[in-house]
């Protein structure tokens, strides 16, 4: 399938490692320009080369998504640079435990993190001829699990924002959706720190999984770049789950 993505704008945030680098590599390999930040400036200009050298145009810019002025500028530098048509929230700030500070910073990144990104996006979006948005969440925004706290909670009102936008810019033609990812495996990542750290709650965590394993980074880039490409041009306003029948919940 052809999905259309040939010389569209990206842009995406926390594009540098995991979920974020694996949907930035497959935007390119589908033929899209890509814009992508983190806070490691080294990690940038690497990525940024490894995309260039796919044949598409790439840039990046360090940035902290809880900044709100410097995510601001960025996203109207790219904006500005030769537009806009696909926006991908992709940073979490992976707090799960109960202290307020988690809860200020789960807030500021997640949550402010991905509404700034798509506010300081909608001028550029909606002169696109295929405009879309897409978050990452999580399973944990819908089931109660162990990061049932700052983490899950604003994994949740990700859905809720990103469904109300979907509804509120329809008659715009920008389409707004989130993935859920399961738990998502990968070196330098949350469940290899686990794994390696606390291993009997990995073990435990990993025979949740009914396939038996954890995802990769590419099955989750290969739901949110079907979503965020023309080939999903009806649809709006939903959440993916992608996690190999982890969560139990019916999902209407």
């Amino acid at each position: 399938m052809d999905l259309g993505l040939k010389g569209l704008k990206a842009i995406v945030s926390g594009g540098t490692k995991g979920i974020g680098r694996s949907i930035a590599d497959t935007l390119a390999d589908e033929g899209a320009d890509v814009a992508i930040c983190s806070r490691n400036a080294a990690e940038v200009d690497d990525a940024v080369k490894a995309l260039a050298a796919k044949g598409v145009h790439a840039s990046g810019q360090a940035v902290d998504v809880a900044d709100g002025p410097a995510l601001a500028a960025w996203v109207k530098q790219v904006g500005e640079a030769g537009g806009i048509d696909i926006v991908v929230a992709n940073v979490s700030a992976l707090a799960i435990g109960p202290e307020e500070e988690n809860w200020k910073k789960a807030f500021e990144t997640d949550l402010l993190g991905t509404v700034r990104m798509v506010e300081a996006a909608l001028p550029y979006l909606e002169k696109s001829k295929a405009p879309s948005i897409v978050a990452i969440s999580s399973v944990s925004g819908r089931e109660i699990d162990f990061a049932a706290g700052p983490y899950g909670t604003f994994k949740a009102a990700l859905i809720h924002y990103i469904q109300g936008i979907a509804f509120q810019l329809a008659g715009k033609g920008i389409r707004a959706n989130t993935v859920s990812p399961g738990n998502t495996y990968f070196p330098g990542g949350v469940w290899e720190k686990i794994e390696k750290g606390n291993p009997d709650f990995f073990k435990h965590a990993l025979s949740l999984n009914p396939t038996g394993r954890m995802g990769t980074p590419q099955e989750m880039a290969n739901a949110t770049v079907f979503l965020a490409s023309p080939a999903a041009s009806f649809i709006t306003g939903a959440n993916l789950v992608v996690d190999g029948a982890l969560t139990k919940g019916v999902q209407f």
